[in-house]
């Protein structure tokens, strides 16, 4: 239903509020939607990113990622606990026995050490929190990717990360991801560690992200892979049939949490 007439910060508003539940708005369709012109809603959609409330992109704007939330990896999980773990029950299906897998610091990748087969395996890991998980389970041949810890990622990106990264190649890479989003690819909210992520990918056999519905079209600042280029995509089991089709489309293998 068209609305018309409406305020500007009325319009805003309508904005965002479809922004918040879609992740996504396409300009043509917003002025129609509120009967108003295409520029009208560009000028719009400026606004709001200059506030820093959206993300414009071509042909309308996405959801900005959050930042990464305060506290340890391990208190992150804790707060979306049952769903991180469905995920990673899910995520854990793709490991093989024998095979060699880099975990990346994030609270959904974290939740992964506890589903991971009971077969050996050689786990490699930039985060302390996720190390620490996997020290008391004699299948699995630990190795730590060192240098200094980043603290608000909870894992080592830098120079000395960097060039380990150089020696390894996995036989499959779980990306901690801040955004997930069809136009903007797989992004991060720090820049080294999205090069860090780049650099990783580029070496392994597959790539895989879980993705809670929050980071389902949302967009971080740097990019660190196109959908193209992702191997698997773990989504949540109410994630939408069309969107979970059009991931698929883009070359991603979709895989639904039970």
């Amino acid at each position: 239903m068209k609305r018309e007439n409406l305020l500007l910060q009325e319009r805003h508003d309508l904005i965002l509020k479809q922004l918040e539940a879609d992740g996504r708005v396409i300009a043509s369709v917003l002025a129609l939607d509120l009967n108003v012109t295409e520029d009208t809603i560009r000028r719009d959609l400026r606004d709001l990113a200059a506030a820093g409330l959206c993300q414009k992109v071509y042909g309308g704007a996405v959801r900005i990622a959050a930042a990464p939330e305060s506290g340890t990896l391990t208190q992150r999980l804790g707060r979306e606990q049952s769903g991180k773990s469905r995920l990673a029950t899910a995520a854990a299906t793709l490991v093989k026995p024998g095979s060699v897998i880099f975990l990346d610091a994030g609270s959904s990748n974290l939740a992964i050490t506890d589903a991971l087969p009971n077969a050996p395996l050689t786990v490699l890991t930039n985060a302390p929190s996720i190390a620490a998980r996997l020290l008391d389970k004699p299948h699995v041949e630990l190795i730590m990717i060192g240098g200094r810890i980043k603290q608000g990622l909870g894992g080592s990106v830098g120079a000395t990360a960097l060039r380990e990264v150089e020696l390894l190649r996995p036989d499959l890479y779980f990306v901690g991801a801040c955004g997930v989003d069809l136009q903007a690819g797989i992004t991060a909210v720090d820049f080294e560690e999205a090069e860090f992520k780049r650099r990783l990918a580029a070496h392994t056999k597959a790539t895989a992200v879980v993705a809670t519905a929050a980071k389902l079209g949302a967009v971080a600042s740097f990019l660190v892979l196109p959908i193209a280029q992702l191997t698997h995509l773990v989504v949540e089991q109410d994630t939408d049939a069309r969107l979970m089709d059009a991931y698929s489309a883009a070359g991603a293998r979709l895989l639904r949490a039970q």
